[in-house]
């Protein structure tokens, strides 16, 4: 009897996982991966800020903190057995007010309800003594929250699948599934020409374009992904020290993103952002790049619409923050004081590949589904690199038929 055959299309953090764990769990598995860039982790992977998240803020039972508090402890491992940066820097939650104060205790017992360690509420003066030039009337911290080189992780999540007999196609980008009786037969394109392959059972893990590819292989066209560019600046080398560990806001329910924060890197780097406005184009990192066909799917799409009408304010107060740099160092500055526009830099953008439901809502929670023996990931949002290869774990499940997708 000849080994299975699985493809994986992607080539992020989540498809080098699952690609690397169908050989954990069956080593005779013949494993190929499909990547339409020329590199590894060329899209949220490599263009997030890097931080692995302890499980505060998702609903205790759902996959999010199930997979995330079990993420932690393998990415953890990973990292330690492979030489890769993980830096434990710990994060504060800050409230400003009465009204955020309050806040806090809901998020607490989420933390508690998901297992994080070690988290603690803080008084103003104790907010103080661990990060020094922040300031606020009370928080919440997290000593364990860390953060890591993701795309370190998924090069050599990769570098495994290969050295363990898998292959990593890159420059191959899909444009068709076809099931075949028994098999998949996925048609693509690379830079010297056509390709076609059969595969016994396919995942896919394609982020941005997730919606598209899953149509392929059958499954319903929504929910629709809709890309959020999130724009990010860097503090000059000289005012790094103006935080200690991550710094973030206490969230509101009313709204759908988190708001500017401050994240030191494993590189050195402080980041500090992102807002939250929409993408011109699936891969639009900046307003330079636009799609036609991109943004008519999104404007035509109902979810949205409905979408827009309920968050319009929020819309216009975040592309404000895009358009100004001083209004954006503004909102940093509530938790920063000392921080001026003249401290930061240009830094990098990335794109949130959200998926939204034709009533507007978006998907919270991670979710997978199946169609005949292509298995694929419709939504997988923050904090799914820290939870990959927890993630790769429930997928790979889910495609012997150990689990039923979601």
């Amino acid at each position: 009897m000849s080994a299975a055959s699985y493809a994986v299309v992607g080539g992020g953090i989540l498809g080098a996982a699952v690609a690397r764990q169908l050989q954990v769990v069956d080593p005779d598995a013949a494993v190929t991966v499909w990547e339409k860039e020329d590199r590894l982790a060329a899209h949220q992977t490599g263009r997030n800020s890097g931080v692995v998240h302890a499980g505060l803020y998702y609903e205790p039972g759902s996959l999010k903190a199930t997979l995330c508090r079990r993420g932690v402890g393998l990415l953890r491992d990973f990292c330690a057995e492979h030489d890769i940066a993980y830096d434990a820097c710990g994060k504060v939650l800050v409230a400003l007010d009465e009204v955020e104060e309050g806040r806090l205790d809901a998020i607490e017992a989420k933390a508690h309800a998901n297992g994080v360690p070690g988290i603690r509420r803080l008084s103003g003066g104790e907010l103080r003594e661990i990060e020094p030039h922040v300031r606020g009337i009370a928080g919440l911290h997290s000593p364990s929250t860390a953060i890591v080189d993701f795309p370190g992780v998924t090069r050599r999540l990769a570098d495994l699948v290969e050295e363990n007999g898998g292959t990593v196609r890159l420059s191959t980008e899909l444009t068709d599934i076809r099931h075949d009786g028994s098999g998949v037969v996925l048609t693509g394109r690379t830079a010297t020409g056509p390709i076609e392959e059969r595969f016994d059972r396919v995942v896919l893990c394609t982020g941005l374009w997730a919606d598209h590819t899953a149509e392929k292989a059958g499954d319903t066209s929504e929910p629709q992904v809709v890309p959020f560019r999130g724009e990010y600046l860097l503090l000059r080398p000289e005012r790094r020290s103006l935080v200690n560990g991550l710094v973030y806001p206490v969230p509101d329910p009313r709204y759908p993103f988190l708001g500017v924060h401050l994240t030191p890197r494993v590189d050195g780097e402080v980041m500090v952002g992102p807002n939250a406005v929409l993408a011109l184009a699936r891969e639009g990192y900046d307003w330079r790049t636009v799609s036609a066909r991109d943004l008519r799917e999104v404007v035509a799409y109902d979810g949205f619409r409905r979408f827009a009408r309920q968050h319009w304010r929020t819309g216009v107060t975040e592309m404000a923050g895009s358009l100004s740099r001083r209004r954006f160092v503004a909102a940093a500055r509530r938790y920063v004081p000392e921080l001026r526009v003249e401290d930061v830099v240009t830094g990098p953008s990335g794109i949130r590949a959200q998926a939204m439901e034709r009533s507007g809502a978006l998907v919270d929670d991670f979710r997978i589904t199946t169609r005949g023996r292509v298995t694929a990931l419709r939504n997988a949002p923050s904090p799914a690199a820290t939870s990959s290869l927890a993630i790769a774990e429930h997928v790979v499940d889910v495609v012997l038929g150990r689990e039923v997708a979601q």
